[in-house]
Protein backbone atom coordinates (compact mmCIF):
# COMPACT_ATOMS: atom_id res chain seq x y z
CA UNK A 1 0.00 0.00 0.00
CA UNK A 2 1.25 3.44 -1.25
CA UNK A 3 1.18 5.89 1.69
CA UNK A 4 0.93 9.61 1.58
CA UNK A 5 1.14 12.43 4.01
CA UNK A 6 -0.29 15.83 3.84
CA UNK A 7 1.80 17.88 6.90
CA UNK A 8 -0.30 21.35 7.25
CA UNK A 9 0.32 24.44 9.12
CA UNK A 10 -3.45 24.52 9.22
CA UNK A 11 -6.17 23.59 11.89
CA UNK A 12 -5.82 19.98 13.51
CA UNK A 13 -9.58 19.99 13.39
CA UNK A 14 -9.26 19.17 9.24
CA UNK A 15 -7.30 16.60 9.90
CA UNK A 16 -8.53 13.52 7.94
CA UNK A 17 -7.39 9.64 7.07
CA UNK A 18 -8.97 7.93 4.35
CA UNK A 19 -7.90 4.42 1.96
CA UNK A 20 -9.15 4.15 -1.46
CA UNK A 21 -8.52 2.70 -4.64
CA UNK A 22 -6.82 4.67 -7.53
CA UNK A 23 -5.69 2.92 -10.85
CA UNK A 24 -5.55 -0.45 -8.82
CA UNK A 25 -3.62 0.75 -6.31
CA UNK A 26 -4.60 0.72 -2.52
CA UNK A 27 -3.57 4.56 -1.21
CA UNK A 28 -3.42 5.34 2.48
CA UNK A 29 -4.55 9.21 2.08
CA UNK A 30 -3.78 11.41 5.78
CA UNK A 31 -3.38 14.85 6.64
CA UNK A 32 -2.35 16.34 9.85
CA UNK A 33 -2.52 19.66 10.92
CA UNK A 34 -0.04 21.27 13.68
CA UNK A 35 -2.31 24.79 14.34
CA UNK A 36 0.27 27.01 13.14
CA UNK A 37 3.31 25.39 15.08
CA UNK A 38 6.26 25.37 12.78
CA UNK A 39 8.40 23.35 14.63
CA UNK A 40 5.65 21.22 15.20
CA UNK A 41 6.08 21.16 11.22
CA UNK A 42 9.25 20.71 10.78
CA UNK A 43 9.88 17.97 13.67
CA UNK A 44 6.78 15.82 11.21
CA UNK A 45 8.96 16.08 8.75
CA UNK A 46 12.31 14.90 10.28
CA UNK A 47 10.64 12.03 12.55
CA UNK A 48 8.40 10.71 9.26
CA UNK A 49 11.07 10.95 6.68
CA UNK A 50 11.30 7.57 4.77
CA UNK A 51 7.91 6.48 6.56
CA UNK A 52 5.40 7.84 3.68
CA UNK A 53 5.86 7.47 -0.18
CA UNK A 54 5.45 11.17 -0.49
CA UNK A 55 4.76 14.27 2.01
CA UNK A 56 2.46 16.95 0.74
CA UNK A 57 2.65 20.70 2.59
CA UNK A 58 -1.02 22.96 3.23
CA UNK A 59 -0.81 25.94 4.83
CA UNK A 60 2.49 26.90 2.65
CA UNK A 61 4.16 26.87 -1.02
CA UNK A 62 7.13 25.93 -1.92
CA UNK A 63 7.74 28.68 -4.26
CA UNK A 64 6.16 31.75 -5.71
CA UNK A 65 5.95 31.85 -9.31
CA UNK A 66 5.95 34.51 -12.27
CA UNK A 67 5.57 33.05 -15.56
CA UNK A 68 8.55 30.86 -16.19
CA UNK A 69 10.15 32.10 -13.01
CA UNK A 70 9.99 30.38 -9.71
CA UNK A 71 11.23 31.78 -6.18
CA UNK A 72 12.03 29.35 -3.62
CA UNK A 73 10.00 30.65 -0.41
CA UNK A 74 12.66 30.72 2.74
CA UNK A 75 10.86 29.35 5.79
CA UNK A 76 9.57 27.03 3.51
CA UNK A 77 12.13 25.78 3.12
CA UNK A 78 13.90 25.71 6.64
CA UNK A 79 10.41 23.53 7.15
CA UNK A 80 10.64 21.06 5.29
CA UNK A 81 14.79 20.73 5.24
CA UNK A 82 14.78 17.43 7.08
CA UNK A 83 12.96 15.56 4.21
CA UNK A 84 15.62 13.74 2.57
CA UNK A 85 14.03 10.32 1.96
CA UNK A 86 10.40 11.30 1.08
CA UNK A 87 9.76 13.85 -2.00
CA UNK A 88 7.73 16.50 -1.01
CA UNK A 89 4.98 18.14 -2.98
CA UNK A 90 2.87 21.42 -2.83
CA UNK A 91 0.02 20.76 -5.31
CA UNK A 92 1.64 23.36 -7.84
CA UNK A 93 1.37 20.78 -10.48
CA UNK A 94 -1.96 18.83 -9.87
CA UNK A 95 -3.41 23.19 -9.97
CA UNK A 96 -1.54 23.29 -13.34
CA UNK A 97 -3.20 20.58 -14.97
CA UNK A 98 -6.22 19.25 -13.17
CA UNK A 99 -7.35 22.58 -12.12
CA UNK A 100 -7.07 23.65 -16.18
CA UNK A 101 -8.94 20.72 -16.91
CA UNK A 102 -11.86 21.21 -14.49
CA UNK A 103 -12.39 25.06 -15.76
CA UNK A 104 -12.47 23.23 -19.35
CA UNK A 105 -14.48 20.56 -18.78
CA UNK A 106 -17.45 22.69 -17.01
CA UNK A 107 -17.74 24.99 -20.17
CA UNK A 108 -17.31 21.98 -22.95
CA UNK A 109 -20.23 20.30 -20.84
CA UNK A 110 -22.19 23.58 -20.29
CA UNK A 111 -22.42 23.23 -16.92
CA UNK A 112 -20.75 26.80 -16.50
CA UNK A 113 -20.44 29.31 -19.17
CA UNK A 114 -17.98 31.46 -17.99
CA UNK A 115 -17.92 34.21 -20.81
CA UNK A 116 -18.27 37.48 -19.61
CA UNK A 117 -19.21 36.37 -16.27
CA UNK A 118 -17.64 38.74 -13.70
CA UNK A 119 -15.48 36.11 -11.91
CA UNK A 120 -12.85 36.57 -8.72
CA UNK A 121 -10.06 34.58 -8.06
CA UNK A 122 -8.55 35.24 -4.50
CA UNK A 123 -5.08 34.50 -5.92
CA UNK A 124 -4.38 33.61 -9.21
CA UNK A 125 -0.22 33.68 -8.04
CA UNK A 126 -1.47 30.81 -6.10
CA UNK A 127 -3.59 29.37 -8.85
CA UNK A 128 -2.56 30.30 -11.85
CA UNK A 129 -3.28 27.37 -14.03
CA UNK A 130 -6.80 27.92 -12.89
CA UNK A 131 -7.03 31.73 -13.80
CA UNK A 132 -5.37 30.76 -17.49
CA UNK A 133 -8.23 28.55 -17.97
CA UNK A 134 -10.75 31.08 -16.85
CA UNK A 135 -9.07 33.65 -19.37
CA UNK A 136 -9.40 31.21 -21.60
CA UNK A 137 -12.83 30.50 -21.69
CA UNK A 138 -14.11 34.46 -21.87
CA UNK A 139 -13.90 35.20 -18.08
CA UNK A 140 -13.96 38.46 -16.89
CA UNK A 141 -11.43 38.18 -14.43
CA UNK A 142 -11.48 40.23 -11.44
CA UNK A 143 -7.37 39.24 -9.40
CA UNK A 144 -7.41 39.64 -5.86
CA UNK A 145 -3.77 38.92 -4.75
CA UNK A 146 -3.06 42.69 -3.89
CA UNK A 147 -6.01 42.52 -1.66
CA UNK A 148 -7.07 39.12 -0.63
CA UNK A 149 -3.22 38.25 0.51
CA UNK A 150 -1.22 41.73 1.08
CA UNK A 151 -3.92 43.55 2.08
CA UNK A 152 -3.43 46.26 -0.36
CA UNK A 153 -6.84 47.93 -1.48
CA UNK A 154 -6.38 46.83 -5.10
CA UNK A 155 -7.69 44.32 -7.77
CA UNK A 156 -6.56 43.64 -10.69
CA UNK A 157 -7.95 42.98 -14.12
CA UNK A 158 -4.83 41.58 -16.10
CA UNK A 159 -2.51 38.69 -15.59
CA UNK A 160 -0.09 40.42 -17.37
CA UNK A 161 -0.11 43.36 -14.76
CA UNK A 162 0.18 40.42 -11.94
CA UNK A 163 3.01 39.07 -13.56
CA UNK A 164 4.73 42.05 -13.89
CA UNK A 165 4.26 43.22 -9.90
CA UNK A 166 5.33 39.19 -9.13
CA UNK A 167 8.03 39.95 -10.39
CA UNK A 168 9.30 43.11 -9.18
CA UNK A 169 8.05 41.85 -5.40
CA UNK A 170 8.50 38.14 -5.43
CA UNK A 171 12.62 38.72 -4.33
CA UNK A 172 11.21 40.49 -1.08
CA UNK A 173 7.61 38.14 -0.75
CA UNK A 174 9.41 34.89 -0.57
CA UNK A 175 11.48 36.10 2.59
CA UNK A 176 8.22 36.82 4.48
CA UNK A 177 6.94 34.82 7.45
CA UNK A 178 4.68 32.42 6.18
CA UNK A 179 1.68 33.70 8.44
CA UNK A 180 2.12 37.05 6.19
CA UNK A 181 1.22 35.39 3.10
CA UNK A 182 -1.39 32.51 4.12
CA UNK A 183 -3.74 32.00 6.96
CA UNK A 184 -2.27 29.30 9.15
CA UNK A 185 -3.65 27.97 12.38
CA UNK A 186 -6.53 29.26 13.94
CA UNK A 187 -6.68 32.03 11.98
CA UNK A 188 -8.14 29.39 8.92
CA UNK A 189 -11.27 29.42 11.34
CA UNK A 190 -11.54 32.97 11.38
CA UNK A 191 -13.48 35.42 9.70
CA UNK A 192 -12.16 38.76 9.19
CA UNK A 193 -14.77 41.46 7.84
CA UNK A 194 -14.44 44.21 5.53
CA UNK A 195 -16.28 46.57 3.13
CA UNK A 196 -13.20 45.79 0.71
CA UNK A 197 -13.48 42.33 0.85
CA UNK A 198 -17.29 42.04 0.77
CA UNK A 199 -17.84 44.49 -2.13
CA UNK A 200 -15.72 42.79 -4.50
CA UNK A 201 -17.65 39.39 -3.30
CA UNK A 202 -21.22 40.83 -4.00
CA UNK A 203 -19.46 42.28 -7.32
CA UNK A 204 -18.71 39.13 -8.65
CA UNK A 205 -21.01 36.33 -9.82
CA UNK A 206 -18.09 33.47 -9.51
CA UNK A 207 -15.43 33.00 -6.60
CA UNK A 208 -12.36 31.07 -7.14
CA UNK A 209 -9.68 29.87 -5.79
CA UNK A 210 -8.30 28.53 -2.22
CA UNK A 211 -10.93 28.12 0.11
CA UNK A 212 -9.33 29.16 3.29
CA UNK A 213 -8.36 32.47 1.73
CA UNK A 214 -11.91 32.94 0.53
CA UNK A 215 -13.70 31.85 3.86
CA UNK A 216 -11.62 34.52 5.66
CA UNK A 217 -12.94 36.86 4.15
CA UNK A 218 -16.25 35.79 3.15
CA UNK A 219 -19.60 37.90 3.52
CA UNK A 220 -22.78 37.28 5.40
CA UNK A 221 -24.84 36.50 2.10
CA UNK A 222 -23.73 34.23 -1.23
CA UNK A 223 -27.03 34.50 -3.11
CA UNK A 224 -27.04 32.83 -6.50
CA UNK A 225 -23.31 32.99 -6.08
CA UNK A 226 -20.54 29.61 -7.35
CA UNK A 227 -17.72 28.72 -5.62
CA UNK A 228 -14.52 27.14 -6.96
CA UNK A 229 -12.63 25.97 -4.79
CA UNK A 230 -10.51 22.87 -3.30
CA UNK A 231 -10.89 21.33 0.18
CA UNK A 232 -14.00 21.67 2.30
CA UNK A 233 -15.23 19.28 5.17
CA UNK A 234 -18.64 19.31 6.02
CA UNK A 235 -18.79 21.78 8.63
CA UNK A 236 -17.78 24.40 5.75
CA UNK A 237 -20.31 22.82 3.19
CA UNK A 238 -23.02 23.62 6.21
CA UNK A 239 -21.87 27.08 6.60
CA UNK A 240 -21.90 27.97 2.70
CA UNK A 241 -25.37 26.43 2.90
CA UNK A 242 -26.51 28.46 5.78
CA UNK A 243 -25.35 31.62 3.84
CA UNK A 244 -27.16 31.20 0.15
CA UNK A 245 -24.38 29.76 -2.10
CA UNK A 246 -26.22 28.45 -4.96
CA UNK A 247 -23.45 25.83 -6.06
CA UNK A 248 -20.29 24.52 -4.96
CA UNK A 249 -17.80 22.96 -7.13
CA UNK A 250 -14.49 21.26 -5.66
CA UNK A 251 -11.77 20.44 -8.15
CA UNK A 252 -10.82 17.37 -6.24
CA UNK A 253 -13.32 14.45 -5.33
CA UNK A 254 -15.21 14.28 -2.27
CA UNK A 255 -13.59 10.77 -0.61
CA UNK A 256 -15.30 10.15 2.82
CA UNK A 257 -17.66 13.30 2.72
CA UNK A 258 -14.70 16.08 2.12
CA UNK A 259 -12.47 16.62 -0.80
CA UNK A 260 -8.73 16.78 -0.07
CA UNK A 261 -6.38 19.66 -0.84
CA UNK A 262 -4.41 19.64 -3.66
CA UNK A 263 -0.78 19.01 -1.84
CA UNK A 264 -2.24 15.90 -0.58
CA UNK A 265 -3.77 14.69 -4.21
CA UNK A 266 -0.65 15.74 -6.02
CA UNK A 267 1.12 13.65 -3.42
CA UNK A 268 -1.33 10.32 -4.32
CA UNK A 269 -0.04 11.09 -7.54
CA UNK A 270 3.13 11.20 -7.14
CA UNK A 271 3.02 8.48 -5.31
CA UNK A 272 1.19 6.01 -7.66
CA UNK A 273 4.00 7.19 -10.41
CA UNK A 274 6.86 6.27 -8.70
CA UNK A 275 9.35 8.93 -9.29
CA UNK A 276 11.84 10.74 -7.27
CA UNK A 277 12.98 13.31 -9.89
CA UNK A 278 10.18 16.41 -9.10
CA UNK A 279 8.78 18.34 -10.26
CA UNK A 280 6.97 15.80 -13.09
CA UNK A 281 6.08 16.81 -16.38
CA UNK A 282 2.17 18.35 -17.00
CA UNK A 283 1.63 15.48 -19.64
CA UNK A 284 2.29 13.17 -16.44
CA UNK A 285 -0.60 14.50 -14.86
CA UNK A 286 -2.81 14.93 -17.30
CA UNK A 287 -2.43 10.81 -18.69
CA UNK A 288 -3.21 10.00 -15.35
CA UNK A 289 -6.16 12.26 -14.74
CA UNK A 290 -7.81 10.67 -17.89
CA UNK A 291 -7.04 7.23 -16.32
CA UNK A 292 -8.31 7.66 -13.22
CA UNK A 293 -11.39 9.95 -14.05
CA UNK A 294 -10.61 12.10 -11.58
CA UNK A 295 -14.35 13.75 -11.43
CA UNK A 296 -14.78 17.76 -9.61
CA UNK A 297 -17.71 17.86 -6.97
CA UNK A 298 -20.50 19.77 -7.82
CA UNK A 299 -23.21 19.99 -5.54
CA UNK A 300 -26.33 22.37 -5.66
CA UNK A 301 -26.49 24.21 -2.23
CA UNK A 302 -29.49 26.47 -2.39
Amino acid sequence: MKKVLSISLGSKKRDHRVKTSICGQELLLERRGTDGDKDEAKKLFAELDGCYDVFGIGGMDLYVFSGNHRYKIRETQKIIQHAEKTPVVDGSGLKNTLERKVIADLSRQEIIDFSKKRVLIVSAVDRLGMAEALKKEGADLRIGDLLFVLGLPLVLKSLRSLEIFTRITAPLIVKLPLRFLYPTGKKQEENSSGWRYHRVYQQSEIIAGDFHLIKRFIPDQLKNKTIITNTVTEKDVELLQKKGLKTLITTTPELEGRSFGTNLMEAACVALAEKNDLPLENEYYFSLLEEINFKPRIEELN
